[in-house]
Parts: C-alpha cells; sequence; structure tokens
C-alpha cells in the first residue's frame, strides 16, 4: 500500500529486523521526497540495535557511536527474537484530557438512558380502532 503524503513514521516498538525496520520506514520518503523516521528502543532491545544502526549508517545518517559497538547478535538470538518479539506493556498515545473528556461524555450518555427507559407496553390496553357493523 501507498500511503502518499507521510513525511514522518514514529516507531514505538523496535522492529527485529533490519528488513522488517527498512518495510516500516519505507511508508515516508518515496519517490525523492524528504521524510523522516523515528524509533524508541528500550534495553531489552539492544541486541536488534546493531542490525538496524548498519542498515541506517549505510543510507548515510548517523549513528551514535555506542550503538556501533554493541555487540553483534549470533544467529540463534536472532531467530529467537523474530519467533518471539518481546512482550511490551500496552502505551497510549491518545492525550490524558481526551480521554477523560469520552469518559465525562460516556457518563453522562448513560444516565441519559437510565432516564430515558422506554415504557414497557400492556396488550390489553391498545386501542382498537375500526367500525363494527
Amino acid at each position: 500500500i501507498d500511503f502518499k503524503g507521510v513525511n514522518m513514521v514514529i516507531n514505538y516498538d523496535l522492529p527485529t529486523s533490519a528488513v522488517e525496520y527498512i518495510h516500516r520506514i519505507g511508508r515516508t520518503g518515496r519517490a525523492g521526497h524528504r521524510g523522516k523516521a523515528v524509533t524508541f528502543f528500550t534495553e531489552d532491545d539492544k541486541p536488534l540495535l546493531r542490525s538496524i544502526a548498519s542498515v541506517i549508517q549505510r543510507a548515510g545518517c548517523p549513528v551514535p557511536d555506542y550503538i556501533k559497538h554493541l555487540p553483534r547478535l549470533q544467529s540463534k538470538q536472532k531467530k529467537k527474537f523474530i519467533k518471539k518479539p518481546l512482550t511490551r506493556e500496552s502505551i497510549c498515545t491518545t492525550p490524558e484530557c481526551f480521554l477523560k473528556k469520552a469518559k465525562r461524555k460516556l457518563k453522562t450518555t448513560k444516565e441519559n438512558m437510565k432516564g430515558k427507559k422506554k415504557p414497557t407496553e400492556d396488550k390489553g390496553s391498545k386501542l382498537q380502532t375500526g367500525s363494527k357493523s
């Protein structure tokens, strides 16, 4: 899928391979346009950093020295990471003020629904119209 006009990609979790990283950031900077990619990582991601850093360096972008000197990941470890990526706590990118507003709106909607319960119809109280001959 090609999304036109994407000029920035943010990776909230580090891709498990350089190929996956390239695929993700490939959504930006297409057809000669400029784009940026931001990737967050944790201490647990360090084993995966070096292969991605080498891709970044080959593209001509600066890479901090401490990342360049991280130990190489052995193939068994790499397969393990690809097969079973790190599990993380879920994150929410929605600002807290929007979440509170939505919660208030939901609460008032529920309260309004309680106050406006539909009256139940009694089958015997229906009026029948029509003429008797």
